[in-house]
């Protein structure tokens, strides 16, 4: 298996016929069905069901997934090493939440762009394991974490201010009546929470009580269609104070925890990844906006 045939498997997957697909990538379709067929050989699996539109069965859905990463992978490798030592240029891959703690990365962004206008930047939005998941397999460059996280895997810088914990809920729920929520108020209220904070135990010392005696209706990472599920009256969510932008005299309002409960963001990337000359020129960018670094 090579890089050349996953392309094509990715082209009939995504043409969903073969005609399509070659013509995609400007072949013929005989030698394109060939090397399909001896993919499948290969791998001992049947990777498509075969009729007016191509679909793919689970073990082909596998494979898309992977053949996805290592294309983008190959791709990504090839341009770092082919960039110009002359003018620094390239791409540097950014993972991350939806908080305001990205507000200073995007501003190094623009500063190092200034400089450099041949970097080019790419983000993705995910939790913490998704971007520990694209850090481990070399797809981002960088990933911003948000405790609780295990950090021993990474080097990583700590962003300046910490983000604060609350609950984020409909101004008709009895709990907006509260200023803020202490432990007691969250049995048996539905709970919307992301994936991480319920997986790491996240809450479980500051609740005083393990975490799955909370009454969790819903977890995600989708910011957006969270908020939809608090105004829809799904449950209430537990996230960062500025994490969603609430409008004046809006239908949602934010209450803090008690005791007070903050997370540090960091900026993370693999221990002895070797660094691009991109990469080199973000990094210490960023460290200048630090103070304590």
């Amino acid at each position: 298996m090579d890089i050349r045939v996953l392309q094509y498997f990715l082209a009939v997957a995504r043409e969903q016929t073969i005609s399509g697909a070659a013509e995609a990538l400007h072949m013929t379709q005989p030698p394109l069905s060939k090397q399909l067929m001896e993919l499948e050989q290969e791998l001992g699996k049947q990777l498509f069901i075969r009729g007016r539109r191509i679909t793919l069965t689970k073990e082909g859905m596998l494979l898309r997934k992977r053949a996805e990463e290592i294309v983008s992978l190959m791709e990504k490798t090839k341009a770092e090493v082919s960039a110009s030592d002359e003018s620094i240029s390239g791409d540097i891959y950014i993972g991350g939440g939806e908080t305001e703690g990205m507000r200073l990365i995007v501003r190094t962004v623009k500063q190092v762009q200034e400089r450099h206008p041949n970097i080019r930047f790419h983000f993705f939005s995910g939790d913490g394991y998704d971007v520990t998941e694209r850090l481990d397999r070399g797809l981002i460059d960088f990933g911003t974490l948000i405790e609780p996280i295990d950090m021993s895997k990474y080097d990583y810088l700590r962003l300046p201010r910490p983000d604060t914990w609350g609950v984020l809920m409909r101004r008709d729920h009895p709990l907006a009546e509260l200023e803020r929520i202490r432990p007691g108020h969250l049995r048996e209220v539905p709970l919307i929470s992301s994936r991480q904070m319920t997986g790491e135990n996240g809450l479980s010392g500051w609740l005083g009580y393990d975490h799955e005696k909370l009454r969790v209706a819903a977890t995600g990472n989708l910011v957006n269609t969270l908020v939809l599920a608090v105004e829809e009256g799904v449950g209430c969510l537990l996230t960062l104070d500025q994490l969603v932008t609430l409008p004046s005299g809006g239908s949602l309002c934010f209450r803090p925890l008690e005791p007070k409960l903050e997370s540090w963001m960091y900026l993370a990337w693999k221990k002895y990844q070797v660094f691009t000359s991109a990469a080199e020129v973000f990094i210490r960018q960023l460290k200048l906006s630090l103070p304590e670094a």
